[in-house]
């Protein structure tokens, strides 16, 4: 197999200090909800990438010691040798496909709340945790700094011990030690670790010193630095302070692990960061000050794009976290000349929600991602048919589409039926809306495979009744009908019908995503749901010329958000499109032209004009035909509603919900519903 002349840089090998990457592509620390909690699905995780090709797999930030406690959070743990062995198991399964495996030691510093082991947090000042919390972290002591060189010293020889080929020192994301002496904001210290920027250094310096001589020779340093803080003026800036610490540490590490500050910053939403290599205008200058190997990130997913940035000299390797979690063989299928076959990332951040949540990392695009472990998943293999029964599957939504792809894989002949013109649901849909263009991957990546398929017929504009379904000769049929947003006003504050509501015109975000655009006068749209959709909405209408309010029971928009790390930047977003904002109230009826707000916390009642009322809060699945069906004696082998027609949830759990039924299609149910008990338990 010969790679693409394109392409081909992409496969040359690095050398980063005393071992041998086998190509550029390098899949940097990110967290994962797996941690020290669930080792074997963190290895079986970290193995897969190193499978699809990446040459380079990293741990999530691993705590060196119990001052440095991350609880409730599932992160990597390296307090002391019996935290070896769950680590080894990572490295040993990156070894395994000849990649190599990089351990990224962490003193969390004031954004460790230590709330597991009590201790009173460490900064570099008297200073309130990073995190909200009624603790305030203890300045550290000359004695403090050495007993910190030290955990990190014994760490770096356990990281030895657990056979990874590189270390890192971690300055990054406001949430590391080292960043944190960095900072001209944070760093109040009148001492050789304060005040100037080489003083301010000097921290950094000596743990990069003490891991070279710690590794001599037998692992690589690599160093993890924020160039930019994206605070502006006061903050470390790229173009000045950020430059001078790359000068000063230029030749010290192995290799130069570069990005932005905070995790906000580093890893944005398409949202608001639709373009690939939005980092490059902060980090492209380190590749001109240092000889050693430069990775940077930035959710690259063109071959291209990457091949570019090689031969221009930006980057060495091609750093990447969420776009190895959509498509661990990503590098593989450049390799192999599928690129028709990489499921790209959609910049949605469900993957870092899940870390919020400290529960194992799952994806929008891949729906094995976390599953590697806990169900055998292979986001490539999948087990051969089990007869060649021909199955139908009505709906081409995320559920739909993912379902009729994955039963094609396994050998099945399939027929898929679509009511409307397109095929997408809700993907297709809700890509039309501002900011979420990306959100078309989805489909585009599952109805391109399927077009190229002898075994799968589509029919668009095909809407089926019971009898019709009941009229073919399918034993198997699966109902990926989707759900529609109620226009009664019913969600999570209110449990029966907004009053007043024939009384104004009414619209839901399917009347929008539809075309359907409010008519004159203001509007106010009703965000009882709080998760994005609300948000999305309001900015939508707005950019499009409309007079728009919001008005939510939560105390901020779109409070689900904070989890995907944009909620800040979608409320800063409306303010500055004009967009009135009516936090804490909830909708209590619609009366003569107004609607009637009361207070969540004293009931007080004010009004606001409205002409038309967007009632964004909760979804009805679309289960008629289902119903339907089942009312029958239908005689079929399998009925099942899947995806949003089932249990209505996130674009994720709806890709998730189809290739799960496609993966026991015809499989025993015990065996199936044994998998949801698997854990891993610790023995005592």
């Amino acid at each position: 197999m010969s790679v693409d002349p394109r392409y081909a840089v992409l496969f040359e090998p690095v050398q980063i200090g005393p071992v041998t990457a086998r190509n550029r592509f390098y899949q940097v620390p990110h967290c994962n909800g797996l941690g020290f909690t669930r080792p074997r699905a963190e290895a079986a995780m970290r193995g897969m990438k190193a499978e699809g090709g990446w040459a380079v797999v990293a741990t999530q930030e691993c705590e060196i010691h119990p001052t440095s406690d991350l609880a409730p959070g599932c992160e990597a743990r390296l307090w002391d040798d019996r935290d070896i062995p769950a680590l080894a198991a990572m490295a040993e399964a990156v070894h395994e496909h000849a990649s190599l495996a990089a351990i990224e030691l962490a003193h969390n510093g004031f954004h460790a709340a230590n709330l597991l082991t009590r201790t009173p947090p460490l900064a570099s000042n008297h200073m309130v945790t990073d995190s909200i919390q009624p603790l305030q972290a203890r300045a550290m002591d000359l004695a403090d700094i050495r007993a910190l060189r030290r955990w990190h010293a014994d760490a770096a020889k356990r990281a030895l011990k657990a056979g990874f080929d590189i270390i890192y020192v971690y300055a990054g994301h406001h949430m590391t030690m080292p960043h944190h002496f960095l900072s001209p904001e944070l760093n109040q210290r009148s001492d050789e670790y304060g005040g100037s920027l080489q003083n301010r250094v000097r921290l950094t310096r000596e743990l990069l010193e003490d891991t070279r001589e710690i590794c001599d020779g037998r692992a690589a340093v690599a160093f993890r630095l924020a160039v930019d803080d994206m605070a502006g003026t006061g903050g470390m800036q790229a173009e000045e302070e950020g430059r001078a610490i790359v000068e000063m540490l230029a030749e010290l590490p192995d290799l130069w692990d570069v990005n932005v500050a905070g995790w906000p910053n580093d890893s944005q939403t398409a949202r608001f960061a639709p373009d690939e290599g939005y980092q490059e205008p902060y980090v492209s200058f380190v590749k001109q000050v240092t000889t050693k190997p430069v990775v940077g990130v930035g959710r690259y997913t063109s071959a291209d794009r990457m091949a570019a940035l090689i031969r221009k000299g930006v980057f060495d390797m091609i750093g990447a976290a969420r776009p190895s979690i959509a498509d661990p063989f990503l590098p593989a299928k450049i390799e192999e000349g599928r690129i028709d076959e990489i499921r790209e990332c959609i910049g949605c951040n469900i993957c870092a929600a899940m870390d919020w949540f400290s529960v194992p990392i799952r994806c929008t695009q891949n729906p094995t991602m976390g599953e590697e472990w806990r169900r055998g998943w292979h986001p490539e293999k999948i087990a051969p048919a089990a007869s060649d029964a021909p199955v139908l599957v009505v709906g081409s939504g995320p559920a739909g589409l993912e379902c009729a792809l994955q039963l094609s894989n396994r050998g099945y002949s399939v027929t898929l039926a679509e009511a409307g013109r397109e095929l997408g649901g809700r993907s297709r849909r809700e890509s039309g809306l501002k900011g979420l263009g990306t959100w078309s991957r989805v489909r585009d990546y599952r109805a391109t495979l399927l077009s190229q398929r002898a075994d799968v017929e589509i029919f668009l504009e095909s809407e089926l009744t019971a009898e019709d379904i009941l009229a073919f000769d399918f034993a198997h049929v699966y109902l990926a009908t989707g759900a529609r947003w109620r226009a009664d006003g019913v969600g999570r504050s209110t449990r029966r019908a907004i009053p007043g509501l024939d009384g104004v015109a009414v619209l839901t975000p399917d009347d929008i995503m539809d075309g359907a655009l409010p008519g004159d006068g203001p509007v106010l749209v009703w965000d009882d749901d709080r998760i994005y959709m609300g948000g999305v909405i309001a900015d939508h209408l707005a950019a499009a010329g409309a007079e728009v309010a919001l008005a939510t029971p939560a105390p901020m928009v779109s409070p689900w958000t904070e989890n995907t790390m944009e909620q800040g930047r979608i409320q800063a977003g409306l303010l500055a499109a004009g967009v009135g904002l009516r936090l804490s109230q909830r909708l209590v009826r619609i009366e003569a032209g107004e609607a009637v707000l009361a207070c969540e916390y004293t009931g007080t009642e004010t009004r606001l004009p409205c002409a038309t009322l967007v009632t964004v809060t909760e979804r009805a699945p679309e289960r008629a035909l289902y119903d339907a069906l089942r009312a029958q004696d239908h005689g079929l082998t399998t009925l099942a509603a899947i995806g949003d027609a089932l249990a209505p949830g996130l674009i994720a759990d709806a890709v998730h919900a189809g290739h799960m039924a496609a993966r026991n299609h015809e499989r025993d149910p015990a065996e199936a519903e044994a998998e949801l008990f698997t854990r891993e338990m610790v023995s005592l």
